[in-house]
């Protein structure tokens, strides 16, 4: 059972992003000399964690905090964007000196993926792309590994116990508790394959965050609040 049936509209979700970046076109226009780049947020979470509630409450508080817009990106919107190739070469225009980044990145990918390989290098660059300009936050997509060089980007890792986890999914899902721990494993056996396999890197490797983040303990507002609260005052 995909993600999306929990997730906000995508099409809402795309009028964000399409208001974001016209405002970055503003912003380019106003302001020719080169500042200090905005803040890149990524959240990674174990399967079942409470993920999307946390990325929109932080994405409330940061633009509270910032008077600016800033976007949230996932897996689902990318691949909306990409269908939608006006949006998506808005996006990539932006990718200037970053394609040496991202040949860097690219490199140090698994060859496993080669398959895969025009879908993943499209996937990267809108990530490298929307974390160079800032005011993002990222769910998932290897955002901690993919972003690991910019000096502006702060990566954050929730997990939770499989007791929460399932409940969080059958609650959510209206799913009965075993088939709910089932499409836990599944989903988080994919994700590890993935990170693994294409990324070459564990996924819970603590060393790649900034903070862990225990679900069990801390509600979607009290993890936007950390997060929020760690960004300021890095």
């Amino acid at each position: 059972m995909p993600d999306n049936l929990f997730i906000p509209s995508v099409d809402l979700r795309i009028g964000s992003l399409e208001e974001y970046n016209r405002r970055q076109k503003e912003n380019a226009a106003l302001h020719h000399r080169k500042t200090r780049p905005r803040t890149c947020i990524t959240i990674s979470r174990e399967y079942g964690c409470e993920g999307y509630p946390v990325a929109e409450r932080l994405r409330e508080i940061m633009m509270q905090k910032t008077g600016d817009e800033w976007v949230l990106i996932d897996k689902t919107i990318l691949e909306e964007v990409a269908r939608r190739h006006n949006v998506s070469q808005e996006i990539l225009q932006t990718l200037g000196e970053s394609n040496r980044i991202l040949d860097e990145i690219l490199a140090t990918f698994s060859p496993r993926w080669k398959s895969n390989h025009e879908y993943f290098t499209l996937i990267s660059r809108h990530v490298i792309a929307l974390a160079e300009q800032g005011n993002v936050i990222i769910l998932d997509l290897g955002g901690a590994v993919i972003t690991r060089h910019f000096e502006h980007a702060y990566h954050f890792r929730m997990y939770g116990s499989d007791k929460f986890k399932i409940a969080s999914l059958a609650g959510r899902l209206n799913l009965e508790t075993e088939d709910a721990e089932n499409l836990m494993k599944r989903q988080q056996k994919l994700r590890d394959n993935f990170t693994r396999d294409f990324l070459n890197h564990n996924d819970h490797d603590p060393d790649l965050f900034d903070i862990l983040l225990n679900n069990d303990l801390n509600n979607p507002e009290k993890i936007a609040q950390i997060i929020a609260g760690y960004v300021a005052l890095a």
